[in-house]
């Protein structure tokens, strides 16, 4: 797949997919996600590229963080990351649920924080299923764990349609 967009400076690119190594995904998130650091894990990934091979995002897609969700049969884009490039997070976000679904798994999840708009998941097809409220973090007497900066803000909930 490709796609004309204009890009950040406002000049047009033109955008095609293109497979990305895990490594090379996860560099990419700790130089461009606003708030992440990369996941640990994944199934796959997929990247974005202009018509000169400049990667200008990426998509990591994994087994959902929440265990509950663990069926086997769902996935979640754990994260998303682009250079600002027009359109790259609406196609990446297409082209995740297209390969999970070729794949063989029925769902695919993602989750947006609160003053993100989810334009680009709109964009993708995607639709909300529900509001999750913010949380004081993930410690446990039992399982202690390290604050990642996130953890007080409220989240919502998308699935891939």
């Amino acid at each position: 797949m490709s796609l004309t967009a204009p890009s950040s400076t406002g000049a047009a690119v033109s955008l095609h997919l293109v497979p990305v190594r895990s490594r090379t995904a996860r560099e990419y998130v700790a130089t461009w996600h606003r708030h992440h650091q990369p996941p640990i894990g994944q199934i796959f990934s997929v990247g974005v590229a202009d018509t000169d091979g400049v990667l200008r995002g990426v998509a990591i897609v994994g087994r959902p963080v929440a265990r509950h969700l663990d069926n086997g049969q769902t996935l979640e884009v754990t994260r998303v990351a682009t250079d600002g490039t027009r359109n790259a997070c609406s196609m990446l976000y297409a082209a995740a649920w297209r390969a999970s679904s070729a794949l063989g798994y029925t769902r695919l999840i993602t989750y947006t924080q609160a003053g993100e708009s989810g334009s680009s998941l709109r964009a993708a097809g995607w639709r909300v299923l529900a509001q999750r409220p913010a949380r004081p973090g993930w410690t446990t007497p039992s399982r202690p764990r390290h604050q990642l900066g996130t953890e007080h803000m409220p989240r919502t909930l998308w699935e891939a349609s």
